[in-house]
């Protein structure tokens, strides 16, 4: 299989990129969803909100047990849109040099020579991004929300897509730290793949007892087309009421909750609620599509008590309950 030929992306007066016909953009996360699910098995959901996240121009946070699929995952979405990979393995004594880059001295040319970092790639996996000390995690602040590092004074822009999948172990809480506050709320999405059930790991199995179907995947889009589809989303309508309602939801979990739902945590959430609405072949967001996302979107940003740590269980009652008490159709 090979990636569908698409018009080349040009300028548009507003200095960005061609947006896809809606249903072509629907297209293309079908044909992504299809091929990544031939890596992994049976998570077409959590698939699914990996691409509304792509879409979004946000990143998605993957907590879980070990060995689930978390990194063929990152690995698959990758190959299927012809996208550079990067992998971070953090560890204790990653510095934050080894995240972003650092100028090499040239004695030759007699300067320095910037030499990224694996930072740099379409879709870059942080893999048990908790191990590393919050200043080696900071180094990656930056890089999320502006599409840039900067090193000794230098920005140099990352590529665009650019798109962050970070995992945390689920099971193990040694010699491991929390993320900050500030770093959680980076990610638009938090979502668990979970156990496959008897017949999916029948299927995985049956798969894998050669060489693992990820070592063959192929494109199936390429980036062009991706970052106009991005601009199809961004271009799809949300009117005032969807908005308030958004505004509402967030309010709601600040009234209720020690740490509630910052501003760009609204932003990501509409964002999200563009994507579902591409996905579902629409120019336009309604209030399913919020409520839709809400869950995945809010809960890892809610401190639910003094002392609680971020996205707990009863962070995500929290959710729940804004989503049952605040209606969309009021004003």
């Amino acid at each position: 299989m090979t990636a569908d030929r698409v018009a080349p992306a040009r300028d548009d007066v507003s200095g960005g990129v061609d947006p896809l016909p809606v249903e072509e953009a629907r297209a293309l996360v079908e044909r992504v969803t299809e091929n990544v699910g031939r890596v992994v098995v049976g998570k077409a959901d959590v698939v699914e909100d990996a691409l509304v996240v792509l879409l979004a121009r946000g990143h998605l946070l993957l907590e879980d047990v070990p060995g689930v699929g978390k990194t063929m995952l990152a690995r698959a979405l990758a190959g299927s849109i012809n996208g550079t990979f990067s992998r971070l393995q953090f560890t204790p004594d990653l510095l934050p040099s080894d995240v972003t880059g650092t100028n090499v001295l040239d004695e030759a040319a007699g300067g320095f020579d910037f030499q990224p970092g694996p930072v740099f790639g379409n879709v870059v996996l942080g893999d048990e991004i908790n191990r590393a000390p919050p200043k080696t995690q900071s180094a990656l602040l930056e890089a999320m929300e502006e599409g840039q590092v900067t090193v000794d004074g230098e920005t140099h822009t990352l590529p665009d897509p650019f798109f962050v999948v970070a995992t945390q172990n689920a099971v193990e809480r040694d010699r491991v730290y929390d993320l900050p506050a500030a770093e959680v709320d980076r990610f638009a999405k938090k979502c668990t793949l979970g156990y496959p059930d008897i017949e999916e790991e029948i299927e995985v199995l049956g798969r894998v007892v050669g060489h693992h179907p990820v070592e063959d995947v192929e494109p199936v889009t390429d980036v062009t087309a991706l970052r106009r589809a991005r601009e199809t989303t961004a271009r799809v309508d949300t009117a005032e009421p969807v908005r308030r309602y958004v505004a509402r939801l967030v309010g709601w979990t600040r009234e209720h909750a020690a740490l509630g739902v910052s501003p760009r945590g609204g932003i990501a959430l509409l964002r999200c609620a563009q994507a579902r609405a591409v996905l579902d072949g629409r120019d336009y967001v309604v209030p399913d599509d919020v409520k839709r996302e809400a869950p995945s979107v809010l809960a890892h940003r809610i401190r639910a008590d003094t002392g609680a740590e971020l996205g707990g269980e009863d962070a995500t009652r929290i959710v729940e309950r804004a989503l049952d008490s605040v209606d969309p159709e009021a004003t």
